[in-house]
């Protein structure tokens, strides 16, 4: 029985880049030509990008990317075969895998189960696929799936291995989320187990505007133990041999296979398409078949998301520095940190505004972090300011009880801050303004409106309070950044004398788990309460969260990191009567 030389190529393209995905793609044939690589696997739709939503509903961004896969096929002539993610158009339009060899594009597989869920929406735009894909090479068979389609364990991967499959690649865009990784690498290993087939399962890297890819790419043998990993959040390719007499072994020895043929039909009642690849012999160099990722904790994780998802959106979008309102903060500390691995120090500009309320530790608090990361600080005090729009409102803030007219005069403040940002950013070329609000003030709509909210990029929009100091902590355990006092200080917004988050919001370590419930698992009022929490308190937090949701809409985009994103994965009316308590 042969070997095969399988190589993984995890890939951080960008949606309409043809001419730069097909280069990327190209490089990274050649590189697995020199490895001697058998057959060369690419992720989900990477010649046009992931994901492209409604450029989808353009036939001119269809035929370009047929174009562009052409040309690529052609520009590949000499080098192995190719599994490329594409687009593929025949009355209907399908989520394709095309295989590439000798100079066109030989076959397309299409992808069956259509996830249409979370951040997913691909039944509006693909027809689903119905057939077997098998790529004979050496005398092993290949079969060919799509990302979702592992998923199912009695679908596709069932169909190809029963069809006679010894190896299914599996080629990806699945988005990262917290602990993701783990969950996919155990389901894949239950798949390639329970089908005593080999799975090579590759995916995308990089920031595609919310949504972060983490690559993690790596190879399952049909016992289910893992042969080889790639690391995570950067491009890799990763080569392995598969022997495959361990493979044929347990097919003979395990039965399942055979009475599934005889249940479901025999292999001739699925609908294959087989074809056979014949290879240009290329030197095989010694190559070592080691795993190649160690676990990394669930902090570097986030925080290597939330940098890769920070870079890509700036440069993707065409922008190439940063302002940051430093308040002396444990917020804008962190997002400060992160822009500074993510685009370098000199791309990134602090700005310090202090009110009538700031504290001088906060004053000094910003000064600190800016000189630990190397960064330019501005000074632009807002009182002149701040005293001049209240004369101009004092008539009519004289009228309430309030002369000071509350939250209205608080955010005052905040919105002329938000004025000065964006003028900043406006005058600096390809500049852009990051916001520092983290999940739990958006939850709870503890945020300005056209104030701390204005920006074009909000980094840590999904990650709750409590996970900031936590990120805070791991970040300074690679190098102290974040001032010790910006990290152990009660947390507040200083929009008016002594001010504390907790006026406003119950204790974080107990508002994160409630919000988590509600918004990410979708829980009742009920069972949050079951599960120990205050009835009283578990109803403000409900309400908080529902009259907000107004707020968030009207929110910049941010990184994606948990199960469930306000934005994209979380789309809730903001006219309704519908409490929910």
């Amino acid at each position: 029985m042969s070997s095969l030389r399988i190589s993984l190529a995890q890939i951080n393209t960008t949606v309409g880049d043809f001419s730069g995905n097909s280069a990327l793609i190209l490089e990274m044939a050649q590189e697995a030509a020199s490895l001697g690589a058998d057959i060369v696997a690419f992720p989900e739709l990477a010649i046009c990008g992931y994901p492209p939503e409604d450029l989808l509903l353009r036939s001119s961004f269809i035929e370009e990317s047929r174009i562009a896969l052409e040309k690529l096929a052609v520009d590949a002539r000499e080098l192995p075969p190719l599994i490329v993610g594409s687009l593929d158009f025949d009355r209907h339009l399908y989520n394709s895998a095309s295989i590439l060899h000798g100079g066109r594009i030989t076959a397309d597989y299409h992808k069956q189960k259509l996830p249409n869920y979370g951040v997913f929406d691909e039944q509006r735009y693909f027809q689903p696929g119905k057939s077997v894909l098998l790529c004979r090479i050496k005398g092993v068979d290949i079969g060919i799936n799509i990302c979702e389609d592992i998923w199912y364990p009695d679908g596709p991967i069932s169909d190809a291995a029963l069809a006679g499959a010894q190896l299914i690649i599996n080629i990806n865009a699945s988005p990262f989320s917290k602990n993701r990784s783990s969950d996919r690498q155990r389901m894949i290993s239950t798949r390639a187990a329970d089908h005593t087939v080999a799975i090579a399962y590759v995916n995308q890297v990089g920031g595609q505007d919310e949504l972060v890819f983490d690559g993690n790419s790596f190879i399952s043998l049909a016992d289910g133990q893992i042969q080889n990993h790639a690391p995570s959040f950067e491009n890799f390719l990763l080569t392995s041999d598969i022997e495959f007499e361990d493979v044929l072994q347990r097919q003979l020895h395990d039965s399942r296979l055979r009475q599934m043929r005889s249940t479901r039909g025999n292999e001739n009642s699925l609908e294959i398409e087989q074809v056979d690849l014949a290879l240009v012999p290329f030197e095989k160099p010694d190559i070592s078949n080691v795993v190649t990722n160690a676990p990394i904790s669930t902090e570097e994780e986030v925080y290597r998301a939330l940098v890769t998802g920070t870079r890509d959106y700036l440069h993707k979008t065409g922008f190439e520095h940063a302002f940051i309102a430093l308040s002396g903060g444990i917020d804008s500390a962190l997002v400060g940190a992160i822009a500074v691995d993510a685009l370098g120090p000199t791309n990134v500009t602090g700005v310090s505004m202090p009110s009538r309320y700031s504290s001088d530790g906060s004053v000094t608090d910003a000064e600190d972090l800016a000189s630990r990361l190397g960064i330019e600080l501005l000074s632009l005090p807002i009182e002149g300011v701040h005293a001049s729009v209240l004369d101009s409102l004092l008539p009519e803030f004289a009228r309430s009880e309030n002369p000071d007219a509350g939250v209205a005069g608080e955010n005052v403040q905040s919105r002329i801050r938000g004025m000065l940002m964006m003028a900043l950013s406006n005058h600096r070329p390809k500049s852009m303004v990051l916001t520092t609000g983290n999940k739990s003030e958006y939850a709870c709509g503890y945020a300005t409106l056209y104030g701390d909210m204005v920006g074009g990029f909000a980094v840590i929009k999904d990650v709750p309070k409590t996970l900031v100091w936590e990120l805070s902590r791991w970040r300074n355990s690679n190098g102290e950044v974040i001032p010790e006092n910006s990290i152990t200080k009660a947390p507040s917004a200083e929009l008016r004398p002594d001010q504390l988050d907790s006026d406003s919001l119950p204790e974080y370590d107990v508002l994160d788990p409630i919000i988590e419930l509600y918004v990410e698992d979708d829980l009742s009022f009920e069972s949050i309460v079951s599960k120990g929490f205050d009835e009283k308190l578990v109803r403000r937090v409900i309400g908080m969260v529902n009259r907000n949701e107004y707020k968030r809409r009207q929110s910049p985009p941010g990184v994606k990191i948990t199960t469930r994103a306000f934005g994209r994965d979380r789309r809730l009316p903001m006219a309704t009567r519908y409490s929910g308590v």
